[in-house]
């Protein structure tokens, strides 16, 4: 798990998208202004840390939010 001193302003913006509901890297792009690549890493390594899920190749959904106390499982 990440801390959120250890998060990037993209990180930052990526679970503030996918606070609305689940996400491709391109939608999250074009949304935070940024390129698929660099989402595409950014959601992979929101991953490892167990903060976002992979739920279809390609879609992503927020798991856990790293800014917040406690997780998302809950709902």
């Amino acid at each position: 798990m990440l801390s959120p001193d250890q998060l990037s302003p993209s990180d930052e913006e990526i679970l503030d998208v996918l606070q609305g509901g689940r996400g491709t890297a391109p939608y999250i792009a074009d949304e935070i202004d940024s390129s698929n690549g660099h989402v595409r890493n950014r959601l992979r390594r929101l991953e490892e840390h167990d903060h976002v899920t992979r739920v279809y190749e390609g879609l992503y959904e927020l798991k856990t939010d790293p800014r917040e106390e406690g997780d998302l499982d809950a709902f």
